[in-house]
């Protein structure tokens, strides 16, 4: 169980880190990583695109 709690929180760790590095707010997705984690992953990697992308 405990492994489980670490490897979440890890995941929301890296979830902020990759939200930070598309210009978003990283407290905000890794709260949303806490409570959905998986799944917030999935959205940032297929939802969300970075900003330069939609300008050009």
């Amino acid at each position: 169980m405990e492994v489980q709690m670490v490897e979440w929180w890890t995941l929301a760790l890296l979830n902020a880190a990759l939200a930070q590095l598309k210009q978003r707010s990283g407290l905000n997705w890794f709260l949303l990583s806490v409570f959905i984690g998986p799944l917030a992953t999935l959205l940032l990697v297929f939802l969300d695109r970075d900003k330069g992308e939609i300008e050009e």
